[in-house]
């Protein structure tokens, strides 16, 4: 009997997990490890946060995957090898026939001087009830959501938070100043310039300030003060911590401490014989020097790229599959409406848009998040 691990239970490691099941029969054995018992989109957390809806409406227990045949086993992952296909979990150690690494980005707040005792991770599934309490007590005056590093998860989402915070403070009747800054030279370079326009309009007319090319240098009490210098005051700060690759897969000999695993962009395959890497731990390049985005419906496709390798594999047939570059995924803009990104991403060319914004996209945002929970956990 063959059995896969499966190290990571978000978007990419239940992708493969679930594609697995559906190609194999039941003399394969599949596990998921995860240190955490559910599974939750990151859509959720700006919801959750801005007091929309819960995380816990979305939540999924991890252990339902057993319905489909997948074993979920919880714990810390405390090392890797790669050569061997092995991992340890709380002192266990666990082999297999193929080693899948969904591990997702670490959010070192701790990179940022200061920036774990005045601001608030709103990026980090544990603790949101910090950032969601902050905003509820929130009176007014200049509420920042800052970028302390790139690449990070989700692109568009700092914006999305921002637009919807706007709203939030307007149905409130509150008087806030909104002001997004980011490492980036634009909103979201992977558009170009002139394809940013739907977003920069919409924040514009939101009353929503941003601040490109700003690097932090340190937070202090009510002051971010950025790399040159200058300084810009706050009442309430929103942060999407600088992400790093899981430190487990550096010890491993996959990623150096400043980088991400580098696999083949069509395969997810890493150096080593049968191991895979997919989603936010690692780096794909573009045609336009800029990375893959960081974002869910990648991980989900490239896991669904990697299952299918590995069930051939297994079966001993060609290993055809792989993964096309195609994706995208909704931003709100405000107002019950949302954009959509989306394009083909891999290639000789970049060809990404930004829809305009519709109530209909806002919806199938919604329809995004539900149907995966159904197909991936039942109804």
């Amino acid at each position: 009997m063959s059995r896969v691990l499966i190290l990571g239970g978000g978007f990419g490691g239940i992708a493969t997990a679930v594609a697995l099941r559906s190609e194999l029969g039941d003399d394969h054995e599949i596990a998921l490890v995860d240190r955490r018992d559910e599974f939750v989109m990151g859509l959720r957390k700006t919801w959750h946060v801005l007091g929309i809806s819960p995380l816990a409406y979305g939540e999924r227990p991890l252990g339902m995957l057993a319905r489909k045949g997948i074993e979920f086993v919880r714990g810390e992952i405390e090392s890797i090898d790669p050569a061997e296909r092995r991992t340890v979990v709380d002192g266990s150690a666990l082999e297999g026939d193929a080693l899948v690494l969904a591990l997702g980005a670490r959010h070192a707040v701790e990179a940022i001087p200061g920036l774990a005792e005045h601001g608030f991770d709103a990026w980090t599934q544990e603790g949101l009830e910090h950032p969601a309490g902050a905003v509820a007590d929130f009176r007014g005056g200049r509420a920042v959501i800052g970028v302390f590093g790139a690449p990070y998860s989700c692109p568009p989402a700092p914006y999305e938070l921002a637009l919807l915070l706007a709203d939030r403070l307007e149905e409130r009747s509150i008087d806030g100043e909104i002001t997004v800054f980011a490492p980036s030279p634009i909103t979201l370079p992977i558009l170009g310039p002139q394809g940013v326009a739907p977003l920069d309009r919409r924040l514009a007319d939101r009353g929503v300030t941003f601040l490109p090319g700003r690097t932090v240098a340190e937070v202090t009490a009510g002051r971010v003060r950025f790399s040159d210098g200058s300084e810009l005051p706050f009442d309430l700060l929103l942060a999407v911590p600088p992400h790093r690759v899981p430190s487990v897969l550096v010890d491993a000999g996959l990623a150096q401490p400043d980088g991400w695993v580098a696999v083949d962009p069509r395969t997810l395959e890493t150096s080593y014989p049968d191991v895979y890497a997919l989603g936010d731990c690692t780096v794909i390049g573009l045609a336009n020097g800029m990375p893959m985005p960081k974002a869910g419906l990648f991980a989900e496709k490239e896991g669904q790229v990697v299952a299918a390798r590995i069930a051939a594999r297994l079966r001993g047939e060609e290993r055809s599959v792989t993964f096309d570059g195609s994706g995208a995924c909704y931003v709100e803009m405000g107002g019950g409406e949302a954009s959509l990104v989306g394009g083909q991403f891999l290639g000789d060319t970049v060809q990404v848009s930004l829809s305009e914004p519709s109530a209909e996209q806002r919806l199938e945002k919604e329809r995004f998040e539900a149907d995966r929970l159904s197909a991936w956990f039942g109804g």
